[in-house]
């Protein structure tokens, strides 16, 4: 026989118990208000470095993007390019008054903005400026420093460290035909000594086999833990391979344990590399140019790359690399960054973490300079003596509030480009 009062009080325990629970997530939501735009700003910075060291290569200019909210929080990002003649026609109305939290509707709204291309629709070549993702990170930094949380964890990620290759070019000739092969071993192991795993260099010589023998004397030089990436750039050489040279090139480098030839043929031919993975052990990777999730699916239903190469400005902005990388899962292809350096890598981290990348690439070190000579003015812009922290061989995710540089905004002011009326 039930006893309805023992129901009763149970009911009325398991209502009392779900309130308890609830309250703390009700409090916050009574507490939070909604967090507006209140301006976008982009402009360019300048640090002080002596003339023989830039010309040296390093870093000591950026585009910044800022982005302030009615809360008086600020997000900054550092990639992209200097656009600041939309920002009256495109980038203010597009995201001031907007909802700080609603990154997804803005970016599908301003995507219709752009020209020229469609009217409608999401993200695509045509009708997208790579500034626009930039603008999107520095969203994304306000809305971690407001939750108090890296942007990595509040889009699921959890790794706190991801594997690093650098990516080399010398000076003079872009084709690197003046470059003796004991010069890109010398930086192979320089970079694998300051504890990187892996050297990118360009496969551009007129003789493409002379980049082959290239590989096998750098692979004598650092043993066979290291890894060894060659990037043909697809069209940038100014002549493109056809698929008999592929063929060639990677069986000769694969002699060598040669990782990946990464944009072996024309950025618009997804045909021929998916020959060529077909023929070779090598892995071919691409996708530096992709924009938005139409043409993302394009590469993936072409079967054309091992790895794909979105990046994390140029692609669409943070959410939507993370939309890209969710979508190349479908297909089991993983993702690696197209790379950055200095300030700019702030957004790749946090996605390189959620997607769980294998690799991310740190680009361009101009030898004899490894990553952390080629960033080091930025030093001037941060809280801290080091941008970012290496722990065998791997780069740390920040765990600061949003992007996570610890950026000195009085710093940031101070080196900033004043234009002329």
């Amino acid at each position: 026989m039930h006893d309805p009062g023992r129901r009763t009080f149970c009911a009325t325990m398991a209502a009392s118990t779900a309130a308890a629970l609830l309250e703390p997530v009700q409090a916050v939501e009574r507490a939070v208000k909604p967090v507006r735009i209140k301006d976008v700003d982009i402009f360019d910075i300048v640090i002080p470095t002596p003339a023989d060291e830039v010309a040296m290569g390093k870093m000591s200019s950026y585009t910044v993007v800022k982005i302030e909210t009615d809360v008086g929080v600020r997000g900054y990002s550092f990639g992209g390019g200097t656009r600041a003649d939309l920002l009256d026609s495109l980038f203010r109305p597009m995201f001031v008054g907007k909802d700080l939290f609603s990154v997804d509707q803005i970016m599908k709204t301003g995507a219709r903005g752009l020209s020229p291309g469609p009217v409608g629709g999401g993200l695509v070549m045509d009708n997208y400026d790579p500034i626009l993702g930039a603008v999107e990170n520095a969203v994304w930094d306000a809305i971690g420093k407001i939750a108090g949380l890296p942007v990595y964890r509040l889009l699921g990620g959890y790794r706190t460290s991801i594997k690093c290759y650098v990516t080399c070019v010398w000076r003079g000739k872009t084709d690197q035909s003046h470059v003796r092969y004991e010069e890109q071993a010398e930086q192979a192991l320089r970079l694998k000594k300051a504890g990187y795993k892996g050297m990118k260099i360009r496969a551009w010589r007129p003789n493409p086999l002379d980049d082959a023998d290239a590989c096998g004397v750098i692979r004598d030089a650092v043993g066979p833990d290291f890894a060894i990436m060659f990037d043909r750039t697809a069209d940038w050489p100014g002549w493109v391979w056809d698929l008999d040279t592929g063929v060639k090139i990677c069986r000769a480098m694969e002699k060598h344990n040669a990782l990946w030839m990464e944009e072996p043929f024309a950025r618009n031919d997804l045909l021929t590399p998916r020959r060529l993975k077909d023929k070779v052990e090598m892995l071919i990777t691409g996708g530096n140019p992709i924009v938005g999730l139409d043409q993302a699916r394009q590469y993936l239903l072409a079967d054309a790359f091992d790895i794909i190469q979105p990046d994390a400005v140029s692609a669409g902005g943070i959410l939507m690399n993370v939309k890209i990388g969710h979508l190349c899962e479908c297909f089991h292809v993983p993702v690696t960054l197209h790379g950055a350096m200095g300030l700019r890598l702030d957004s790749q981290l946090h996605i390189s973490s959620v997607l769980d990348c294998p690799w991310q690439e740190l680009v361009m070190a101009t030898p004899p300079l490894i990553p952390e000579e080629v960033w080091s003015p930025a030093l001037k812009l941060v809280s801290r003596d080091k941008l970012f922290t290496f722990v065998d061989g791997e780069i740390q995710v920040p765990e600061r509030p949003g992007l996570g540089l610890g950026i000195n905004e009085d710093a940031i002011e101070h080196y900033r480009v004043r234009r002329s009326a």
